[in-house]
């Protein structure tokens, strides 16, 4: 399989609201993390941060333009990967742990990480069977109900057990803008990892549809209306209801 180079490695496209889509085309679309650059007027806000297979900070000059706080969705492989390249790291509290001790087993790495999840490799050395994430301990331990100020910007952090336990959500009521992580995205979602928990996921399911989000930026796969957000959570629901 062919090799990238660094410079090749990331993509990043200008949104709306001072948000930047930021991701790594080579890897499959079904294990792609979103990354999420948030402009504010004091900080910025980086929500995720890939694979960590090539430095973000080096390759990508918007993270490091200004003070930044990196917030962790949740603490799988494919979210936290270069967080240790950030002096300021956020996370949730039943996460912390996971975010300073990461193993393959528990980001997930191992049984997700081989070259098939890869259209195009890193560069050299890069190897799947030593990949692994870097620990990268939390600065700022995050609980429901917090809030990232950026200075013209907040973002309210919302609890989302369900796909992990300390998976969170990022809404600005402001603007309608949620950053909604691992909990929903419009593709196949992940129910089934090590430390799921079905009613954890419920439940959360059932408060976030009560957010009326305008965009939705998901830690997978394309973002979507509000109103396609709230199709998706009823139509999870409803086929959850038909299960019991």
């Amino acid at each position: 399989m062919r090799r990238i180079a660094p410079k090749d490695w990331y993509q990043v496209k200008r949104l709306d609201d001072d948000v930047t889509y930021i991701c790594e085309p080579f890897i499959q679309e079904f294990y792609r993390c979103n990354i999420w650059h948030v402009r504010g007027r004091d900080r910025d806000m980086l929500v995720d941060s890939g694979m960590g297979v090539v430095s973000l900070r080096e390759w990508v000059p918007l993270v490091t333009e200004r003070k930044l706080t990196a917030v962790a969705s949740h603490t799988h492989f494919d979210h936290i990967g270069c967080h240790h390249e950030f002096d300021c790291r956020a996370v949730h509290a039943a996460e912390a742990e996971l975010l300073a001790h990461p193993t393959r087993i528990n980001t997930l790495a191992d049984p997700y990480v081989c070259d098939e999840i890869f259209d195009a490799l890193p560069p050299e050395p890069y190897a799947s069977t030593a990949y692994a994430v870097k620990a990268a301990p939390a600065t700022i331990v995050l609980a429901d109900g917090d809030h990232i100020d950026l200075g013209d910007r907040v973002f309210e952090v919302i609890h989302t057990p369900g796909h992990s336990p300390g998976g969170i959500a990022l809404w600005e009521e402001r603007t309608g803008v949620l950053f909604s992580g691992d909990i929903l995205y419009d593709g196949p979602l992940i129910e089934d990892t090590y430390h799921a928990n079905a009613d954890d996921y419920l439940a959360s399911m059932e408060r976030l549809l009560r957010i009326p989000a305008r965009i939705v930026h998901g830690g997978h796969f394309p973002s979507f209306s509000g109103e396609r957000y709230h199709a998706l959570i009823k139509d999870w629901l409803a086929e959850k209801e038909k299960t019991i």
